[in-house]
């Protein structure tokens, strides 16, 4: 006889959707560290600006690669494996970090405890971990698991700030080393029961349609095509996101208030997440990533001809309630295609290739602008591989059985 607290919809898996939010929430600190450390970091080094940047970059990397090894562990062996693993990286790598003499110890803590083994146990894994416990209600639970990500990039810095002026950076480092070592092991056993999709795939979902050829493609096909889209969205998402600040800089207005800028979009992107995931239960994650996308390039579109004070804050709210919740999409869809226990491992490699997107747009804006002197060929760029995303989206779309095409009607009646 099957255990009703652990099934789909149930309150325990309502409770695991409260511990996968603190658990991203905290293993976030490994993405936004380096934010506030780039300053005390390339003083403490006497390192130029560019070569203090590099453990940044090593993290992103580490955590898109992390987020594939994770993710197969994950399908392996549950999500509690990896969030082991990640307490341990989290904790390793940022007491290493602080205790880092050179440059490249400190980079090397970053990379590879930090970004590889740390904080990508808790992004992918937890994202396709929640969509196995919920049928009726997956978007919105989804949405609420990848706010954690937006979650700590609005919490982490001021705090990490405060006791980088009160404590300096290096025992603030050993300090958040000691807290996510022990927080994200407690919090990991939480965590421990099997989803049941991984037995026995569940037909509660209204939008499951799991075959060897989903979308009349070959599996790895549907996989490849999908992490190009999230490439491409991705380009043209960091356009805004990184160079906002130099953006209002270069404008006069000033970097502080391309910074509140920023933090409006990463608010706004909170909101836009938890509304995707509401609408997403009702018409699927294909229909909602079209959406988003189609909302993102508007937005992009915006920022071409308003650039005054307080259209660049409207804008820019606009944009964060736009687009944040494109990338939680890319999990529904793996969700609803692929079989459950593929989910993290797959998950893992579309997440990655986002963040490839959000590292590559955010190069390639930088290197527009000091070709042209302006960002106005930099917006038009992202909007250039918004096209690309919206097109592929909207031909996988097209290849969606004609009862499940466009019809939110029938979506709905599934309900």
């Amino acid at each position: 006889m099957s255990d009703r607290r652990s099934e789909p919809e149930s309150l325990y898996a309502c409770l695991r959707l409260g511990a996968s939010l603190l658990l991203m929430t905290i293993g976030g600190v490994g993405m936004y560290a380096m934010a506030v450390a780039l300053a005390p970091v390339q003083a403490e080094f006497g390192a130029a600006r560019g070569d203090a940047s590099l453990p940044y970059t090593l993290t992103m990397i580490g955590f898109g690669i992390g987020g594939i090894v994770m993710g197969r562990l994950s399908d392996r062996f549950g999500v509690f494996v990896p969030l082991l693993i990640g307490g341990a990286g989290l904790g390793l790598g940022f007491v290493a970090a602080g205790s880092a003499t050179t440059l490249l110890q400190f980079t090397l803590a970053h990379g590879i405890l930090i970004g590889l083994l740390g904080c990508s146990a808790t992004f992918a894994p937890l994202v396709a971990d929640t969509a196995l416990w919920f049928t009726r209600h997956r978007g919105i639970a989804v949405a609420i698991c990848a706010s954690g990500n937006y979650l700590a990039g609005t919490v982490w810095p001021p705090v990490l700030q405060y006791f980088f002026d009160t404590s300096g950076w290096r025992n603030t480092y050993i300090g958040v080393g000691i807290f996510c070592a022990l927080t994200v092991t407690a919090s990991a056993f939480a965590l421990r029961r099997r989803p049941p999709a991984l037995d026995a795939s569940p037909s509660g979902s209204r939008f499951d349609v799991k075959s060897d050829r989903p979308l009349g493609l070959s599996p790895n096909g549907l996989m490849v095509l999908l992490a190009v889209a999230g490439v491409a969205c991705c380009v043209a998402m960091s356009m805004p996101q990184v160079h906002i600040v130099a953006y209002c800089g270069d404008l006069g207005y000033g970097a502080a208030r391309g910074a509140e800028m920023l933090s409006l979009m990463l608010g706004f992107g909170i909101v836009s997440r938890l509304v995707s995931g509401w609408i997403s239960d009702r018409i699927g994650g294909l229909r909602t990533l079209l959406l988003g996308s189609t909302l993102q390039g508007i937005a992009l579109l915006l920022f071409l001809p308003f650039d005054g004070l307080v259209s660049l804050y409207v804008v820019s709210a606009l944009f964060g309630l736009f687009q944040g919740g494109i990338v939680p999409a890319y999990a529904l869809i793996v969700r609803e295609h692929f079989r459950p226990a593929e989910a993290a491992t797959r998950t893992g490699v579309v997440l990655m290739a986002t963040l490839f997107g959000m590292a590559l747009g955010g190069w390639m804006s930088g290197a527009i602008f000091d070709l042209t002197g302006s960002y106005r060929a930099a917006f038009l760029n992202g909007i250039g591989w918004n096209l690309l995303n919206l097109s592929i989206v909207f031909w996988l779309l097209c290849r969606l059985p004609r009862g499940q095409r466009f019809s939110l009607q029938n979506a709905r009646a599934g309900s």
